[in-house]
């Protein structure tokens, strides 16, 4: 937990995806304090012609290699956020060659109760997690 979704353009290859998976994964690790084995992720890959990414009056340009990142998590500190924020954007361009302007992130927060990892229980509230 946190449960990380990725919004791509389709066309990347399974090093790329990979490489993709592992910075976001550093990041969370550095950012929110997680476990390494505390790793939840999903991709989702699109035709160009299904993400339409505009830039909310920013004046910046997107490209073929726009990531969506939309992470759902218990609550973080606004800190901690930026903190991620800033660590995914380097994480994604030292090792995946992504700028800046390409990457954009949400953050859904959730409660205890809001998780199942298995077996039918929320372990967050039965003290297990």
């Amino acid at each position: 937990m946190p449960l990380v979704k990725f919004d791509l353009i389709e066309g990347r290859d399974e090093k790329s995806l990979k490489n993709l998976l592992d910075a976001s994964h550093r990041a969370i690790v550095k950012s929110f304090g997680v476990p390494e084995r505390d790793r939840y992720q999903i991709v989702h890959q699109h035709p160009a012609h299904e993400l339409i990414i505009e830039d909310t009056g920013l004046n910046f340009e997107r490209s073929k290699n726009l990531v969506i990142v939309s992470v759902t998590s218990k609550q973080r500190s606004n800190e901690q956020k930026q903190n991620f924020y800033a660590l995914l954007v380097q994480e994604l361009g030292e090792s995946c060659g992504i700028e800046p302007n390409d990457i954009m992130i949400s953050i859904v927060t959730n409660g205890d109760a809001d998780w199942s990892f298995g077996l039918g229980e929320a372990q967050f509230l039965t003290g297990k997690l």
